[in-house]
């Protein structure tokens, strides 16, 4: 089975241990994806949000054939409890049914390529700790200007590092605002 881990954010640049080839293929799915999660370490992180446009992310091929193990590679490198993996961490096989308009792109997507099944983190948007709130433009530049310098390098690092086309509203908005370019 070949398997794609799909990703837009610090999976593309560390990895760590996930079961994965190296190579990062720039020709993925479009997806609805924005920085409205409020992670625990302070970083405004990218997730698929319903209210974002969809931009092209990224893929790689799993290093497994098998479905399970590579829901599980990518569930321990994105730190999320096994109680979790169910809801965060999603895949779909070109066979399954679904309703779900994500899900779909990501299977019709996958076909088109012949790969048999597609994995991706599936966080919520989070902000002020709660779970299904997005910040709203403002809200978080106003949550970067308001952060100490510590948490505030970390969430530059992060978005400097999103890949060159991961190019969405807030991104575009953080760097006029901040001066911040991306960083290789």
């Amino acid at each position: 089975m070949k398997i794609a881990c799909l990703g837009w954010g610090s999976l593309i640049w560390r990895p760590e241990n996930l079961l994965i080839h190296r190579e990062w293929f720039s020709d993925g799915p479009f997806l609805p994806v924005e920085y409205v999660r409020q992670s625990n370490d302070g970083r405004l992180t990218l997730v698929i949000s319903q209210d974002a446009k969809p931009i092209r992310i990224l893929w790689s091929l799993m290093a497994t054939d098998k479905l399970e193990e590579a829901r599980e590679s990518l569930r321990i490198r994105e730190n999320i409890p096994k109680s979790k993996s169910d809801i965060s961490i999603a895949s779909i096989t070109a066979i399954d049914s679904t309703e779900d308009e994500t899900a779909l792109r990501i299977q019709q997507w996958a076909k088109s390529l012949r790969i048999d099944a597609a994995v991706w983190t599936n966080l919520p948007p989070k902000f002020n700790n709660v779970a299904g709130q997005s910040p709203t433009l403002k809200e978080a530049i106003d949550y970067i200007k308001n952060l100490n310098i510590n948490t505030r390098n970390t969430v530059e690092d992060y978005i400097r590092r999103t890949p060159k086309q991961i190019d969405t509203e807030y991104r575009r908005k953080f760097e006029s605002e901040f001066g911040w370019t991306y960083i290789e």
